[in-house]
C-alpha cells in the first residue's frame, strides 16, 4: 500500500459489511473514489463467503443486521483472524460499545456519521498496522512466563503456538515493549493509538488491557506482567 496526498492508503482492500443496499453503495462509491478496493457483503453470512476467499485489510461492519449481528460476527472471527474491524453502531450506549472492542473490535463509529470522519477513522487504523520492515532499539524478544513477544516481528507465541493479535493488541504490544518497566497513563496510551483524547476512549484502553492480559496472563485477574501502576497507569514488567 502506497501513501497518496490527504493519507489514504492506496490498494488497500476493504469489506463493507451492512444489510442496507443504499448505505453499502454510498459507502462503496466514497472509499473507492478515495483510493481504496472495496467489496461489499449484505449479511454475516456473504461476509463470511468473501472471507473464506479472499483477504482482506480491513472490516467496516454494522452491528444491527438481521440473522448473526456485527458483534457475534466479530467475536467469531476473532478466533483465528487478525484483521482490524470497525464497528458501525447506531446504539449510543458506551456499554454497547464496549462489548464491541470486548468482542475483539479495533474501532467503532456511532451512526449517523460523515463518510469523512469514517475516512479518517479508517485510515488511522491501517497507519496503525505492525509495519513488517519496523525495526525497534533494544531486545529482539521480550520474555513474559511461558509467553514471548517478538518485537520486531510483531508476534506473540505461548510455548510452540502462536498467539493471535488483534492490530490494536498488536500496537498496544508495540507501544509497551518500546518502554518496558515503564508505567503508561491511559491518556498517554490513547494518544498512541491515534484516538481522540475523551473519558469513552480511556475506558476502552481498559477493555483492550483486559483481553490484552487474558492473551498474556497465568491469571489474568492478578497480572504479573501487564500490571496496573496504581495513580499511573499500565506497566509491562517482563522477566
Amino acid at each position: 500500500m502506497n501513501d497518496v496526498p490527504g493519507g489514504t492508503e492506496v490498494e488497500a482492500h476493504l469489506l463493507i459489511v451492512d444489510d442496507d443496499e443504499r448505505i453499502r453503495a454510498l459507502l462503496q462509491k466514497f472509499l473507492m473514489r478515495n483510493g481504496f478496493l472495496v467489496s461489499a457483503a449484505r449479511d454475516a453470512a456473504h461476509a463470511r463467503r468473501l472471507l473464506s476467499g479472499l483477504e482482506f485489510d480491513l472490516i467496516v461492519l454494522d452491528v444491527m443486521m438481521p440473522g448473526e449481528d456485527g458483534i457475534s460476527l466479530t467475536r467469531d472471527l476473532r478466533a483465528d483472524l487478525a484483521t482490524p474491524i470497525l464497528l458501525l453502531t447506531a446504539r449510543g450506549e458506551t456499554q454497547d460499545r464496549i462489548a464491541g472492542l470486548e468482542a475483539g473490535a479495533d474501532d467503532y463509529l456511532p451512526k449517523p456519521f460523515e463518510p469523512k470522519e469514517l475516512l479518517l477513522r479508517i485510515n488511522a487504523i491501517l497507519r496503525r498496522m505492525p509495519s513488517e520492515d519496523r525495526t525497534d532499539v533494544g531486545p529482539k524478544v521480550l520474555n513474559l512466563g511461558p509467553v514471548r513477544y517478538d518485537i520486531e516481528k510483531g508476534e506473540m507465541w505461548r510455548g510452540e503456538e502462536p498467539v493471535r493479535l488483534t492490530a490494536t493488541e498488536s500496537l498496544l504490544m508495540r507501544v509497551f515493549a518500546a518502554h518496558p518497566g515503564t508505567p503508561m497513563t491511559r491518556s498517554q496510551l490513547v494518544d498512541d493509538l491515534g484516538r481522540d483524547g475523551d473519558q469513552a476512549q480511556e475506558r476502552a484502553v481498559d477493555v483492550q488491557i483486559t483481553r490484552l492480559r487474558r492473551k498474556i496472563e497465568t491469571d489474568p485477574k492478578q497480572p504479573r506482567y501487564l500490571q496496573t501502576v496504581r495513580g499511573a497507569g499500565y506497566m509491562l514488567a517482563p522477566d
